[in-house]
């Protein structure tokens, strides 16, 4: 699938047009179907030819204040009312209001003799006063084929089909005919293409037991338009058209974080959390927690009061909501107060395109700030088609500035190989789950790939899925390796253990030097209690010796005068 630069690039058409109020085609013809001119839409029984022209007519009435004439050449009125009543049209009311009118042209071959040359003058007298009473401005005619089945002159009918075309295009009216799809062109006559100004064909196929119905703008006179072939589907909302191939790289980058959920993960990521408008990849096995993950997002989101989209293709939301309260998240307040939808559908419903135009139009409507889908990895398919599916995916959600969590069952070792190969360039965070076993257990592993815009850790954190959610546990390194579970709480208590025998060797080692140093301070004070002793006994010794010698001087001095007074 190419991408379309006519749809990447519009450019403003000159030509007055009228919006069509199907969503998604108003956007691939860059304003609806032009005014005042007959448009073609063809196709096989069964393609959407007839609610085209409804959905035409009734989106004018009540939206642009447009009156409407529906021809229709098949169904009655009653049948028409009612089959288009599952739609939410009230044509019934409209009709009653005059702002629709529904002609019921029979036409049986047994019933018509042909007397002269055939035309249509009777169809424009009756044509011409349904316009006239409510003044409409849009017609539809469903379907041609009808109108000339019963005529055999080829060169008749055509010169009646161009008058038909001319005259439309003469009253002033914005009309749409249906047509059948004829073989080898686009219609029976093979005329009506070429006097149209518009031409759209609608395709419905079958491939694989899964029906997908695809529109494309054959020609547009006086108007660029997009080419490509475009997926529309039809349900209870009637006509949805995905209208872009891919919306391009021209959307602008946020610099808000928004956590994720989980306060780990957030300081693994750097910033705190993820870029709004970011696209996140969450790989890994099954039993890892990829749903978990996306939903402790959800969860945060909706606590901010920001609205969230949730696509499950595995679990019907009761499911989910039960499962989910398990690890501590109650998720059916926000689906209750209407910040969360949930659409459950299992993936081979539909086809893979039918589920992007799903998908698009519920982004349109409900407009939310996150979108969790839950996993990519159920889509089959070729492996270019899944992959230019999510590319459109991503695109869209990226032009809204929506954060986005995919999450995809694979295998982190195998990351090269399959749809994570071919997703991972396409998004700004890949966090990748895992698992190790180990003495008898699995215990669960995450580590971020790549975080465009932060720096990030690279460290393999270990996790924990319980009643309070999400828990990383913080990174532990052994002898070989990262340990976890059973190894790591093993480890850590014959850590605690060498680390006891430690702390008792160095207490015992204090207390020897302890001891020790008492007994050498012990030795230390007796042999300075035998100095001071020692120091005592000299001093007294030469005090008496001090005190002798006093008494010998005395003792000669009184000798000495004695002699001195004998004399």
């Amino acid at each position: 699938m190419t991408v379309d630069p006519v749809v990447l690039n519009p450019v403003p058409s000159s030509l007055h047009k009228v919006a069509t109020g199907i969503v998604g085609f108003d956007d691939i013809t860059l304003g609806g179907l032009p005014a005042g001119r007959p448009s073609l839409i063809c196709g096989a029984a069964g393609c959407g030819k007839t609610l085209f022209g409804v959905t035409f007519l009734v989106r004018g009435a009540v939206d642009h204040d447009e009156p409407g004439v529906f021809m229709s050449f098949e169904e009655r009125p009653r049948d028409l009312v009612d089959n288009v009543a599952s739609l939410g049209y009230d044509l019934q009311g409209l009709i009653d209001q005059k702002k629709i009118a529904i002609d019921h042209v029979h036409i049986d071959r047994s019933e018509i003799e042909e007397t002269g040359e055939y035309d249509l003058e009777g169809l424009f007298v009756r044509l011409g006063y349904a316009i006239d009473t409510i003044g409409a401005k849009r017609v539809v005619l469903d379907t041609i084929e009808a109108l000339f089945a019963s005529f055999t002159d080829t060169a008749v009918l055509r010169a009646e089909l161009r008058r038909l075309f001319y005259w439309l295009k003469e009253r002033g009216v914005t009309a749409v005919i249906t047509g059948e799809r004829g073989n080898g062109q686009l219609t029976r006559y093979g005329i009506e293409e070429y006097v149209s100004d518009c031409v759209i064909l609608l395709d419905n196929r079958v491939a694989e037991q899964i029906t997908t119905r695809r529109l494309r703008v054959i020609k547009y006179r006086g108007s660029s338009h997009g080419t490509n072939e475009y997926p529309f589907f039809i349900d209870e909302y009637g006509i949805t058209v995905l209208p872009v191939t891919a919306a391009g790289l021209n959307h602008s980058a946020s610099v808000q974080i928004v956590p994720s959920g989980i306060e780990g993960l957030d300081r693994m990521l750097g910033r705190g959390g993820f870029y709004r408008g970011s696209s996140v990849l969450v790989s890994g096995l099954a039993g890892t927690g990829k749903t978990t993950f996306g939903a402790s997002f959800v969860d945060a989101c909706c606590k901010r009061e920001e609205r969230c989209l949730l696509f499950s293709f595995e679990e019907s939301q009761s499911q989910l909501v039960r499962n989910l309260e398990s690890v501590g998240l109650n998720l059916k307040p926000y689906i209750d107060s209407g910040l969360l939808r949930v659409e459950s559908a299992r993936p081979s419903l539909y086809g893979l395109e039918v589920h992007l135009a799903r998908m698009y139009r519920e982004i349109l409507e409900f407009k939310p700030h996150a979108v969790v889908i839950d996993p990519i990895s159920a889509f089959r398919g070729p492996e270019s088609e899944v992959h230019a599916t999510l590319l459109r995916l991503v695109d869209l959600l990226k032009e809204h500035n929506i954060t986005a969590i995919f999450t995809s069952l694979s295998e982190a070792k195998a990351r090269a190989q399959g749809l994570d190969r071919e997703v991972s360039s396409l998004m700004d965070v890949w966090l990748s789950l895992g698992m190790v076993e180990a003495d008898g257990e699995h215990n669960r592993l995450l580590y971020v790939l790549k975080a465009r815009g932060m720096g990030h850790s690279n460290q393999v954190r270990e996790y924990h899925i319980d009643s309070n959610g999400i828990t990383l546990v913080r990174p532990y390194i052994g002898p070989h390796g990262v340990l976890t579970g059973s190894a790591r709480l093993n480890q850590e208590a014959r850590e605690h253990r060498e680390a006891d025998v430690r702390k008792q060797l160095v207490e015992q080692r204090r207390r020897e030097k302890e001891k020790n140093r008492t007994q050498l301070e012990r030795k230390i004070a007796e042999m300075r209690e035998a100095l001071e002793a020692e120091e005592l006994e000299e001093n007294l010794l030469l005090d008496d010796e001090s005190r002798q010698l006093i008494t010998d001087d005395d003792v000669r001095q009184r000798l000495v005068l004695a002699r001195g007074a004998a004399e």
